[in-house]
């Protein structure tokens, strides 16, 4: 399939959705409500300090297989609540988006040359621990990310990805969780699961 801008015909490279993201308040409901409920499996889970402006909070960001390699994901932004934050519209905004999927490097750079040459040029990219994304806003002011994988999502992955979201359920049941928190309980929960394992790395 092709379409056209003026007279030069481009071809057309995404290959439909990676993920479509949203902000929850509350990741003990939505995770039990996905993953609990529905049965859509846990398969990545990213947390960042921060993210490019210095005052963005922390967060993670965590992913549900929902079929034919689409995927949908929620931020959960530590110490930020839905009555509090003067910063809450935007966030909501920018974390409400949809990521493409190109099989490539070269089909992101060819999108990041159309739009570069365009009056939307690129915005951010960014290699995460499992794909490179470029990010743009469209002309209604909506984010849109165009992604495409580094490698295979592995059985170490969903591994921890379920940490990750077990971690998150038990501080989120406290008050006042952060970061800190959670890598803490995740690490108490990596040492419960590999208790009396042998710690070298299996390509040791």
């Amino acid at each position: 399939m092709t379409s056209t801008t003026g007279d030069a015909p481009l071809e057309h490279r995404v290959r439909g959705v990676d993920h479509a993201a949203f902000p929850t308040f509350d990741p003990r409901a939505t995770i039990t409500f996905y993953r609990d409920v529905l049965g859509f499996p846990v398969v990545h889970a990213t947390c960042a300090l921060g993210w490019g402006a210095a005052d963005h909070p922390d967060f993670i960001h965590f992913f549900f297989d929902i079929g034919n390699g689409d995927r949908l994901a929620f931020f959960y932004y530590f110490g930020v609540t839905p009555y509090r934050d003067a910063d809450l519209p935007e966030l909501m905004f920018r974390a409400r988006h949809l990521a493409i999927h190109v099989d490539s490097e070269a089909d992101l750079l060819e999108y990041k040359r159309r739009l570069d040459a365009s009056q939307w040029p690129c915005e951010l990219q960014v290699r995460h621990e499992t794909v490179e994304s470029i990010y743009v806003t469209d002309p209604n002011g909506y984010l849109m990310e165009i992604a495409r994988p580094l490698r295979s999502i592995t059985a170490e992955d969903d591994i921890d990805a379920n940490l990750s979201v077990d971690a998150l359920m038990d501080i989120a049941a406290g008050e006042e969780p952060t970061l800190q928190k959670f890598y803490a309980r995740k690490a108490e929960l990596i040492a419960e699961r590999y208790a009396g394992e042998p710690t070298q790395p299996s390509f040791a």
